[in-house]
């Protein structure tokens, strides 16, 4: 990389308030010097460029939702055969999480997040050319392997660098790629999937962008300065470092040294998550990805096959969905800017609320079939749970030490693609068991669940990354 030194700060918007620089004749960390910071073009740069990669990963879990719409109606396929397409995707996307989050805290996160976005994205492309049920939940499997190790490096990799008062907001504004991707693949499949029985194919060869995305992002995002510093590589994370600074037009500070972690395996890590100060907010977070995961999947991924079961046309369908999706976006910003005024344990949990009064009335209006009503309680759905998600995504980083922080991240997300693999199993037999009001309302109370599980969690609004 090129720092060049007379580029100035862009991002004046992000900063809430200003903070005295403390003393460059005092030697400070790394991460000091990190936290000092205002929001500069290069954190613009490392957003966008993890950011893009996120909303591409949105957009291929979103065409799976249409794809098995269109497929249940062109091959004919009942909806417990489909099923079992969504949750192997969730399946790697379980192992890819767990296995990603290790990776990370051993080779680094820029190289991790490079290598997911390349692997998803030749085995989406891959998919396209499936022939049978059989042959696409295998695709499927391979595609959540890059997908579920990528999402929780990258929230990793922007929680190390962004600075510390406004982390949380900056994080979450990570997570609204998400939407960006989601609506990309609602309008995929409004427009693209409806057009032929071949619909889905086209709509995942264009979800194997992030093949070529991955070729350019491994050489424009840095690797954590923490991560370095935990391996020993003092001048690659004094470079990083400086990368930043010059952006702000910050001199060079005397840097106090940090001796490098201690290598252990990956065994080790993991039982690490549950020492004794790690034990609650660990249980507490793992909670809270199960039941986010069982409930967000397992009401969304089956949306628009409910709307056409409901007796909607799947075009009409596709066009509620995409209604529907356009309302993350609002629920983001939302969460960005509650997230360091209320702080992430009351954002999460209240938005974990809203989510569960929406899911109800919305089990409850898709029988009635009033449009107004699918749409608007779908609407706050989306709005409440996906703001739930950017606070869920900004919190769990901080809960860890830097040698644990990937696999603390990845094994939650781990234990949620868990969830996510069950939700899909479940819809059909909670759908015969009492229709739509009864599969909303247990995604309601496992909404409640979840809320629970964050009010245990710690506040770490402000506070330091250790």
């Amino acid at each position: 990389m090129n720092p060049h030194p007379g580029e100035r700060s862009s991002g004046a918007e992000l900063r809430p308030s200003e903070e005295p620089a403390p003393s460059t004749t005092t030697a400070l960390t790394r991460a000091d010097r990190l936290d000092r910071l205002p929001f500069t073009r290069r954190h613009l740069t490392l957003l966008g460029g993890s950011g893009v990669g996120w909303a591409l990963d949105a957009l291929e879990v979103g065409l799976i939702s249409f794809v098995i719409a269109q497929l249940s109606v062109t091959w004919s396929t009942d909806a417990a055969a489909l099923s079992w397409v969504a949750s192997a995707g969730f399946a790697g996307m379980a192992i890819g999480a767990a296995l990603g989050g290790l990776l990370a805290d051993r080779i680094g996160r820029r190289n991790v997040f490079a290598l997911t976005l390349l692997l998803y994205g030749v085995a989406t492309g891959l998919s396209a050319l499936a022939w049978s049920v059989a042959v696409l939940i295998v695709l499927r499997f391979v595609v959540g392997l890059g997908l579920g190790a990528e999402l929780p490096v990258a929230s990793t990799l922007v929680s190390e660098f962004a600075p510390r008062r406004i982390r949380g907001r900056v994080v979450v504004i990570l997570e609204a790629f998400w939407a960006v991707g989601w609506t990309g693949a609602a309008l995929l499949g409004y427009l693209v999937i409806p057009t032929s029985e071949d619909g889905w194919r086209w709509a995942f060869l264009v979800g194997a962008i992030p093949a070529l995305w991955a070729v350019i992002i491994r050489w424009r995002l840095p690797e954590s300065v923490r991560f370095l510093e935990a391996q020993g590589r003092e001048a690659e994370a004094e470079r990083a470092v400086r990368w930043f600074e010059e952006s702000a037009g910050v001199p060079e500070p005397e840097t106090s040294p940090v001796p490098p972690a201690p290598a252990e395996s990956a065994r080790r890590r993991v039982a690490h998550l549950f020492a004794p100060d790690l034990r609650r907010r660990t249980s507490a977070i793992w909670l809270v990805w199960f039941t986010v995961n069982f409930s967000y999947y397992g009401a969304f991924i089956w949306l628009p096959t409910l709307l056409v079961a409901a007796g909607f046309p799947l075009v009409r369908s596709f066009e509620f969905t995409l209604l529907i999706t356009l309302a993350q976006l609002p629920g983001y910003a939302a969460s960005a800017w509650l997230v360091e005024r209320w702080g992430r344990r009351a954002t999460l949990a209240t938005f974990l609320l809203g989510s569960a009064v929406a899911a109800v009335f919305f089990g409850f209006g898709a029988v009635t079939g009033s449009e107004a009503w699918i749409v608007g309680f779908g609407m706050l759905m989306s709005f409440f749970n996906l703001g739930a998600w950017g606070a869920l995504y900004a919190v769990t980083p901080e809960l860890y030490p830097t040698p644990l922080r990937g696999t603390g991240s990845g094994w939650a997300a781990g234990v949620g693609r868990i969830a996510s693999i069950l939700a899909p199993l479940s819809v059909h037999p909670l759908l015969t068991l009492g229709g739509t009001p009864v599969l909303f309302t247990v995604f309601a109370g496992v909404f409640l669940v979840a809320a629970a599980g964050a009010l245990a969690l710690p506040e770490l609004k402000g506070k330091a990354l250790d």
